[in-house]
């Protein structure tokens, strides 16, 4: 019964945040995942990165730290990364999520870093667009990270047992 009640809320959870008609990228291991608009292309089944028209242009690319606990950034270390205040959208027990370059030129990309709790360890994201591409859409892209669904994480384990 719970194990119904969570696949139904994980489910749900994951439609809130993956738009209608976007694709799924899992990390090489299917252990995260984020999702993509239509039009971007996964480079392979098992890479975990989607391109936007090559590789230059836009790449999203999500990875999954097996083991490594997930918390909030301390201030130091985001002095140390230089992240702007104004561009750390998000650093909670939840979900930390920044911008971490910014386009200055046209030619400049912009780009996004984005790491949630995973099972067993942490699920992180990086994304890099050109100033096209519309900062709620590579918001949209870097929010999908989460957990791959149980689902299949079990029928991965299933067919690596075989």
């Amino acid at each position: 019964m719970r194990a119904t009640l969570f696949l139904s809320l994980l489910a749900s959870a994951l439609a809130q945040t993956t738009p209608a008609g976007w694709k799924i990228v899992k990390d090489s291991k299917g252990i995260c995942q984020i999702a993509v608009p239509p039009e971007w292309e996964p480079l392979s089944e098992t890479t975990g990165a989607a391109v936007f028209q090559d590789a230059p242009t836009a790449i999203a690319v999500v990875t999954s730290q097996a083991g490594q606990a997930f918390k909030p950034l301390p201030e130091s270390l985001q002095k140390l990364l230089g992240i702007r205040k104004d561009r750390l959208f998000e650093n909670t027990a939840r979900r930390i999520f920044y911008q971490d370059e910014i386009s200055k030129r046209s030619e400049e990309p912009n780009a996004y870093s984005a790491s949630v709790p995973g099972k067993d360890g942490t699920c992180s994201c990086h994304l890099v667009v050109p100033p096209s591409i519309p900062e709620e859409t590579a918001k949209k892209i870097a929010l999908s990270l989460g957990p791959a669904q149980e689902a299949d994480l079990e029928q991965k384990k299933n067919a690596d047992r075989e």
